[in-house]
């Protein structure tokens, strides 16, 4: 499953396909509304090939579009998405699926490395703290 936020700047989603393309449509279908959005994006793979830039103290900005790196093939594009609602993710190259996943869309923190986890209650319900738990609800 892949996280992304409501925000409607760029935003990175990192897969590995069953090919490596030049070109894919991505298609969102929100499992909510039944409503998809397809976007074509195109290799911009030229940008990353030269090694000597990819070592240089040189920062790209950041494009719509995708590359592979690592083995991995990252693709950038802004996306319209709907806090708390899953979509399922479809990637078609040359009329052949070659990925499919969930996305979440959350603007939440998210890392299960310090324990912060998805909570569907976030800024809606406040648990009690007190020092040692001595009082009665009725």
């Amino acid at each position: 499953m892949k996280k992304l936020t409501t925000s409607t700047g760029e935003q990175t989603i990192r897969i590995i396909p069953r090919v490596y393309p030049d070109e894919i449509t991505l298609t969102l279908r929100d499992d909510s509304t039944n409503t998809s959005v397809s976007y074509t994006i195109e290799n911009n793979q030229w940008e990353y090939l030269n090694d000597e830039w990819q070592l240089a103290d040189y920062t790209w900005e950041t494009t719509k579009g995708m590359y592979i790196q690592d083995g991995y093939l990252y693709i950038t594009n802004n996306y319209a998405l709907v806090e708390g609602r899953f979509y399922d993710l479809t990637i078609v190259s040359a009329g052949e699926v070659i990925y499919k996943d969930k996305v979440f869309c959350t603007d939440q923190t998210i890392d299960q490395d310090t324990n912060s986890y998805y909570s569907v209650n976030d800024s809606v319900y406040t648990t009690e703290n007190s020092y040692d738990n001595d009082y009665i609800i009725i």
